[in-house]
């Protein structure tokens, strides 16, 4: 396994990492904005509480310098026209309220009323009448609104400015002037909060991701300890070309275990198909040098001693060494893979041509005859199913008594081509390993009393390559029964 990034260790550490990362960095910034916000609402409640507090004090008519929040924070109150009435001890400098300034003035009534407040005094009870009369002061028209309205601003008090939420309280004074109140309740604490979590945070985050890339790192590495070793027992079976070895198994029931297993199986496979490979070149082999041996011999006979040459023994050599070559050519081709054409096949007509075609009794006394030929078609090659109807017709008669039926049935969607004889039969354990090649079960089936042992074994491939099977059973008259079951032409529709 390569080392650095470039391994799959590296990029799940480097992969988890990131996410963590990104999800750290996604919740600290939600939980700073909920924490800012919560601070945030509570200063504006105390803003609010203290500005009404404020105004309830201008309604009851408090005089305006004896204004003070409960809190002591900034406090600033406005009329209609933009003058300051009244201001908290020790603020210097405010923003963000109705007025920059904070110092308080009078208004032009109270300054008239002033001069003119001895001359009153003897007759106060008279005036005071007369102006309740004309509309003026009375404690029906003191009044606190019920909306406020929140603004940010700054204050500057004993020389330290900051950061406050403003509370801003319409209110009305028993004499009918109507007034605004500001009242700021500083933000230096959700201020505060906020940069200690924050710090808390850039501190800790980098911390964690180093936990989580330690843990990620030796996680996925204890996880893929056993895929190395997979794959070096891989590289040393590709090195010896041992194909009996086999890659480590872990005990875990987990995707690398099934990994394990697929893979010795993949080898048990490619070592079962290698072994039979070498075992059909050395029967190949074996089955060419019998009859490339004989014609040779007679070959050198025939020059030395013309006279007793045996023409017809090595005519019968070389067509035995060319129906070999033809079928050791045919199975090459099935093993590449060679996908039939997909030709119509009347497999009635197909038995009936090589029961036509075998009508004079064979050699030993063995009739072929037809039975019942269900009319159907097939998909497929003619040349290659035409070549297993011979070569189990030849498998029956080599090992028939007197005769061998050939028949064709309907099932269903399919059509079944049996080809029986009343032969000894196969015996039950024997009948899948006669499909094997170069098989052979006795002397009946010996080498001088037939072919090769490749007959069944390209019957078998053929019918698979098409999409059927071939089995034997035991035929009604004792003797051996093949059947080739191919689906009709259209149905696989």
């Amino acid at each position: 396994m390569r080392r650095g990034f470039g391994s799959v260790r590296a990029r799940a550490a480097l992969g988890a990492t990131l996410v963590v990362a990104v999800a750290l960095v996604a919740a600290g910034i939600a939980v700073l904005a909920v924490l800012r916000g919560n601070l945030t609402d509570q200063a504006d409640l105390q803003a609010e509480a203290d500005a009404r507090g404020v105004a309830s004090q201008i309604a009851t008519g408090e005089p305006f310098k004896k204004l003070e929040s409960e809190d002591h924070h900034p406090m600033q109150v406005v009329d209609d026209d933009k003058r300051v009435r009244a201001v908290s001890d020790h603020l210097e400098a405010v923003s963000g309220t109705g007025s920059k300034s904070v110092k308080a003035q009078p208004s032009p009534t109270q300054e008239a009323q002033g001069s003119q407040a001895d001359d009153k005094d003897d007759d106060s009870d008279d005036g005071d009448d007369s102006d309740e009369a004309e509309g003026g002061p009375g404690p029906g028209r003191a009044k606190v609104s019920d909306d406020v309205d929140i603004s940010t601003g700054t204050a500057r008090v004993h020389g330290k400015t900051g950061d406050y939420r403003f509370a801003a309280v319409e209110a009305r004074t028993p004499k009918g002037e109507k007034v605004t109140v500001y009242v700021g309740a500083p933000l230096a604490t959700e201020q505060d909060a906020v940069a200690t979590v924050r710090g808390a945070m850039l501190i800790g985050l980098p911390l964690l991701l180093l936990v989580v890339a330690g843990v990620t790192w030796l996680v996925t590495r204890r996880a893929l300890r056993p895929v190395e070793g997979i794959r070096r027992e891989m590289a040393a079976i590709t090195a010896s070309e041992d194909l009996a070895r086999r890659v480590p198994e872990p005990r875990a029931r987990d995707e690398v275990a099934r990994l394990a297993r697929t893979t010795n199986e993949t080898l048990a496979a490619l070592q079962a198909s290698v072994e039979r490979q070498r075992r059909f070149v050395a029967d190949a082999s074996h089955e060419l040098r019998s009859p490339i041996a004989s014609l040779r011999t007679q070959l050198e006979v025939g020059v030395a001693h013309p006279e007793l040459l045996d023409a017809a023994g090595a005519v019968e050599d070389t067509v035995r060494l060319q129906n070999l070559a033809a079928d050791l050519l045919l199975l090459a081709r099935l093993d590449a893979g060679e996908r039939p054409a997909d030709g119509r096949v009347d497999l009635a007509g197909l038995a009936r041509e090589e029961t036509a075609r075998r009508a004079a009794p064979a050699r030993g006394g063995v009739a072929v005859r037809a039975a019942e030929l269900a009319p159907g078609e097939v998909l497929g090659s003619r040349g290659q199913l035409g070549r297993v109807l011979g070569n189990l017709v030849d498998n029956a008669c080599r090992h028939a008594e007197s005769e061998v039926v050939v028949s064709v049935r309907a099932e269903g969607r399919w059509l079944v081509l049996a080809v029986a004889d009343d032969g000894a039969g196969v015996p039950e354990p024997e009948r899948e390993r006669i499909f094997e090649r170069f098989v052979r079960l006795d002397d009946a089936r010996s080498r001088d009393d037939g072919g090769a042992g490749l007959g069944l074994a390209i019957a078998r491939d053929v019918a698979a390559r098409h999409g059927g099977t071939l089995t034997v059973r035991a035929s009604p008259s004792g003797g051996a029964c093949f059947e080739l079951r191919l689906e009709r032409a259209g149905s696989q529709a």
